[in-house]
């Protein structure tokens, strides 16, 4: 059965499943959003000149400003808004990209921890080449117990 055709078929799906597809399509939808923000934000210019010269006979030379501000404002929080979903999507490319590298970064952490976890029930015993010195001490006398702290000094053992 082609998957195109099964009833749960989404052709996001596969887009999800790679961030460099996710960053494509991200980039892609964010490039028409940024078109359709330069088609708003001529339309609220002149949409803002419009309503600024539509005077009604008595009127002062601000009621038509404070008419149009209504208008304007909804237009300009349209804006901002759009801004924001645009930056909101390259964050999302990015902590996208970020998730997988996090769970890769995860794996090899955990096999880490358990590999020191695994050194720590299991230690190794340091077999360290004594000096010369340490060996002509302990052949000349095998029974002494050098002190163990300056205050046992006076307590020492020798053969």
């Amino acid at each position: 059965m082609n998957s195109n055709n099964h009833p749960n078929y989404s052709p996001l799906r596969d887009v999800a499943q790679s961030p460099e597809a996710t960053a494509r399509y991200l980039a892609d939808v964010q490039r028409v959003l940024l078109d359709i923000g330069q088609n708003l934000e001529t339309l609220a210019h002149e949409t803002r000149v419009h309503l600024r010269d539509t005077h009604v006979e008595g009127d002062r030379w601000y009621h038509a400003r404070l008419r149009a501000m209504p208008v304007e404002k909804a237009l300009g929080q349209v804006l901002k808004n759009l801004h924001n979903l645009t930056v909101g999507l390259e964050k999302s490319a990015y902590k996208r990209r970020t998730h997988d590298e996090v769970v890769v970064n995860t794996a090899n952490e955990r096999k880490e921890k358990e590999l020191e976890k695994w050194r720590k029930k299991n230690p190794q015993p340091l077999q360290a080449a004594p000096s010369p010195s340490q060996q002509g001490v302990q052949s000349q006398n095998p029974g002494y117990v050098g002190p163990t702290s300056i205050f046992d000094l006076g307590n020492r053992e020798s053969a």
